[in-house]
């Protein structure tokens, strides 16, 4: 371990240069660090594994959110796209992270806390935290645990992660603080749209009271960043209108048959493609406030809030090119290769609005009697991820209505041709690239708009009580038992409805957008660098007008389906009770614990059956016994040295439980789609073993393994179900006799491995001389496996779960002056099963660059500039196959440079 003692790793970087506030070493049995020593110092001491990022972490990163900076942490994923309106290429091209995965798994599997309170989960179909919400500012420590003793909860198989804020004593009294900052994003410059933003934010504490007993804290912020990132959409396009096939086929089909002994993979080709562009902005604001109460060191009482709001509007251009899937019959293999005869030239419009909040409150107090302390708190948080006005419509060549029969135009062989990088390049004729770069006018206006209206919101509140008795003189150090309780209530609503075509509403054919007023000008290149076609700027405000002009209320209000076909109401009770304790035999600490979690969930969903609809109910439950134990030896002050095994649960998300039911009738047949309440938990066994290691010349290591043995394995399926088994249902349902009923519901996979190992060093070089004594280095590194049955003994990898992550870091710290270079790899992972052609989904590696540089003035000022993917890396690759580029959808979201101002009063 002597190469340990001389090098380390992660954000204990450099020696803070002020002392640390005194006052401040403890809030609420929470530690709240502001220095990259004290997250070091907090990681050795805790009874579990931890990764701790400071407050001056933060500073010193160049990200858009704490999502974002959360990467910089061994071991841990950001996903840059989720499911059901975030999915696939439609939330990649934000061009920023919005969910996180500990150890390198589905963020479903990551619990969320902001001061110890499980915040609300708004996704409307998962389990889900968005946390791109939170911007990285208004907090002094985030704790990931990466296993759960008997006093957190057991629903985290990932980990959990705690966002804490400070209280007034975190601070001198009387601190104030404003940052002022702008921004630009270089892909939009790209475009000549001003990719411009900035931000302000504030902090302000205050202790007043006899001897200072009361503190106050209050943080806010507000930032806007305005986006046009750049999008190939292949794969959405082969998903949404089949623009894929066999190049070589056993069959004379459109798909065609994959031929015996090919390779699939390699036998996949493109028939047609989407390319585009999103824009739009992002506005954030919200804040935080502590108000604590210490009359003595025998009290203390506290009151803490936060509250962040975003309001994204995004809108999408897609150039498409639908085309047919022809076949000629090749003499001399005896197969049928694919030869392209016509094609439909369009162009959609999308948009993927959002408002999403998240708030949470809590109040709570310690109370220490002789051996004895008392916790108790009650606490509440609400979040909600709704799409407001979500809208699209397009035009094409081939419209057909009461006024347009249209027209394919003639093509000739395959469609996609790729380039040295793998990005696809579509192989136009003169007369598609005559209709597409004149879209607003050589093509017909569609449909007057379809208009989608979706809510989700989730309410949880709650309380808990914790009592620890600590013993002196024996082996024995305390004994801690406690109880929680919380109750969420979800709710879901969808209305989506379609107006008629243009042309019918007009009366009259070749009605175009330009004729409706629906354009405003052209993008001179769809994609820069890449496509050099045209892609119209669509006037959204005129859509929404048209819209509305031409939408039929009484007949959607008369729509039964459309009102209630997509509500999903659920309520959650969690009851919890734990008991632990804590043995001291020397430097070896013995931890053992048991936890029980009684969980109840009555869902409401309506049948869609033409014979009986209505709202339904059904209703789970679920025992879950969690027993742990933990072993930690330490050796000196400078090692610790860990083992643990814990057992944890994730539960169903309530779609899944209770989704809509819905029936296809056949002959005297009748098949049922719904959820299934009948759903098992998720759970797993879970082994770590670890060492850590620091040394006087500011340096940490640590090294880590760890195992997870799955079963009844459950994936992210975004708002449909899951594992889709079908079983007979008998002859009758809702009072009619069949021959022959079959249910289509979710099932359980099986049983699943996780295997890892984690590295982490980082060494300050101040025992050099003179300047070169401000160096820092260091790298931290994940290593993972994963196997899981997801039904019926069929193994995939683990959806979401990278092979490798890995980052690497380079700062120097001298006088006023910091700098810091980072870099960042997540290896590429499964993020859908079973899809075109029976194959997965998987993403390329991505990796990116950043740069932060600091200088302080001195008085309280402070200058940072921080350049996040300073090569303009791709952002997100998703692709058909693990081994194929051929189908894939790509975003660019360019380089942002971000300048701020600070001032300490």
């Amino acid at each position: 371990m002597a190469l340990f003692s001389l090098l380390g790793a992660g954000q204990a970087l450099a020696d803070e240069q002020a002392p640390i506030p005194t006052a401040a070493a403890e809030v609420a049995a929470v530690t709240v660090v502001a220095t990259r020593n004290d997250a070091m110092r907090s990681q050795m001491k805790a009874d579990n594994a931890v990764s701790v990022m400071s407050a001056e972490d933060l500073e010193h990163t160049a990200v858009h959110n704490v999502a974002e900076a959360l990467a910089l942490l061994p071991g841990i994923s950001v996903q840059n796209t989720g499911n059901s309106f975030f999915g696939g290429v439609d939330g990649a091209s934000r061009g920023e992270g919005m969910f996180v995965g500990v150890r390198g798994m589905n963020s479903e599997f990551t619990l969320a806390l902001i001061n110890g309170v499980n915040v609300a989960q708004g996704m409307p179909y998962s389990r889900q935290v968005q946390l791109s919400l939170l911007p990285p500012s208004g907090l002094k420590t985030i704790v990931v645990n990466k296993n759960s003793t008997a006093d957190m909860d057991g629903d985290a198989i990932g980990g959990t992660i705690d966002f804490v804020t400070p209280s007034a004593f975190s601070f001198k009294d009387g601190y104030a603080s404003l940052s002022v900052a702008g921004r630009i994003e270089s892909r939009a410059r790209t475009y000549d749209e001003n990719g411009l933003g900035g931000g302000v934010n504030g902090e302000f504490a205050r202790r007043f009271g006899r001897d200072g007993q009361f503190g106050l804290y209050v943080s806010a912020f507000y930032d806007k960043r305005t986006f046009a990132n750049s999008m190939v959409a292949a794969l959405m396009n082969a998903q949404n209108d089949g623009g894929w096939a066999y190049l070589h086929s056993a069959t004379n089909s459109a798909e065609g048959t994959n031929p015996a002994g090919m390779d699939k993979e390699a036998n996949l080709a493109l028939t047609g493609m989407n390319m585009g562009v999103s824009t739009g902005h992002t506005e954030r604001y919200g804040g935080n406030f502590s108000l604590d109460w210490s009359p003595s060191t025998d009290l203390e009482v506290y009151l803490r809030g936060s509250y962040a709001f975003a309001e994204t509007q995004q809108n999408s251009t897609l150039n498409q090119f639908v085309q047919n899937r022809a076949r000629v019959l090749n003499t001399t293999t005896g197969l049928y290769d694919l030869n392209l005869t016509n094609s439909s030239v369009r162009m959609w419009y999308t948009t993927n609005p959002e408002d999403a909040d998240l708030s949470t409150i809590t109040l709570g107090g310690i109370k220490r009697h002789g051996a004895w302390t008392l916790s108790p708190s009650i606490f509440y948080s609400e979040g909600g991820n709704d799409r407001p006005d979500h809208i699209e419509a397009s035009v094409r060549n081939n419209q057909s209505d009461n006024f347009n029969t249209g027209f394919l135009t003639p093509y000739s062989g395959l469609f996609t041709g790729y380039d040295k990088k793998g990005y696809p390049q579509p192989l136009l004729t003169q007369t598609q690239r005559d209709l597409i770069n004149n879209s607003a006018t050589a093509l017909l206006a569609r449909r007057a708009g379809q208009l989608t209206e979706q809510f989700s919101n989730q309410q949880k509140f709650g309380g808990r009580f914790d009592a620890q008795r600590d013993f002196d003189g024996g082996a024995l150090s305390y004994v801690k038992t406690g109880v929680k309780y919380v109750s969420s209530h979800r709710r879901v609503t969808s209305h989506d409805w379609t107006n008629d075509h243009f042309a019918n509403i007009a009366g009259r054919p070749g009605v175009t957008w330009q004729d409706l007023g629906l354009v405003d000008g052209y993008f001179d290149s769809v994609y820069p660098g890449l496509y050099d076609i045209r892609a119209p700027k669509v006037n959204h405000d005129r859509l929404v007008e048209l819209f509305h002009q031409n939408f039929n209320a009484a007949a959607a209000a008369a729509d039964l389906c459309y009102l209630n076909c997509n509500t999903l109401k659920g309520d959650e009770d969690v009851a919890a009770a734990y008991v632990t304790g804590k043995w001291d035999l020397g430097a070896l600490e013995v931890i053992p614990g048991l936890r029980f979690e009684h969980t109840e969930i009555e869902n409401t969903y309506w049948n869609n059956d033409a014979k009986g609809r209505r709202f339904e109910t059904n209703s789970t439950k679920y025992n879950e016994w969690l027993p742990s134990l933990f072993v930690n030896y330490r050796p000196s002050d400078e090692a610790v040295f860990r083992g643990s095994l814990t057992r944890s649960y994730m539960r169903p998300a309530l779609v899944q439980l209770g989704a809509a039911e819905t029936t296809s009738r056949g002959d005297n047949s009748i098949t049922v789609t719904r959820g299934n309440p009948d759903l098992k938990t998720l759970k797993s066994w879970n082994l770590d073993l670890s060492g850590e290691w620091r040394n006087s010349a500011g340096g940490y290591a640590m090294v880590g393994a760890y195992y997870k043995r799955l079963s009844d394995y459950m994936f992210d399926n975004g708002s449909t179900i899951v594992n889709g088994g079908q079983s007979s249902g008998g002859t009758t349902y809702n009072g009619e006799t069949f021959d022959r009923v079959t249910i289509v519901s979710p099932t359980n996979g099986g049983k699943g491995d996780v295997k890892g190992i984690e590295l982490q060093l980082y060494q300050r070089f101040q025992m050099l001389p003179g300047w070169l004594s401000g160096f820092g280095a260091g790298a931290n590194l994940t290593r993972q496996w994963t196997e899981v049955d997801i039904g019926a003994g069929e193994q995939h990898r683990m959806q979401n779960a990278p092979d490798w992550l890995g980052n690497l870091k380079l700062n120097y710290a001298w006088g006023p002056l910091t700098l810091d270079l980072n870099y960042n790899y997540a290896g590429e992972t499964v993020t859908a099963y079973n899809r075109i052609a029976g194959l997965d989904y998987w993403t390329r590696p991505t990796q990116r660059t950043d740069l932060h540089a600091g200088y302080d003035f001195g008085n309280g000022v402070k200058l940072d500039l921080s350049v996040s993917n300073l090569f303009k890396n791709y952002s997100y690759w998703s692709h058909v196959g693990q081994n194929s580029l051929a189908i894939s959808d790509v975003v660019n979201s360019g380089r942002t440079t971000l300048l701020t101002m600070k001032y300490d009063f």
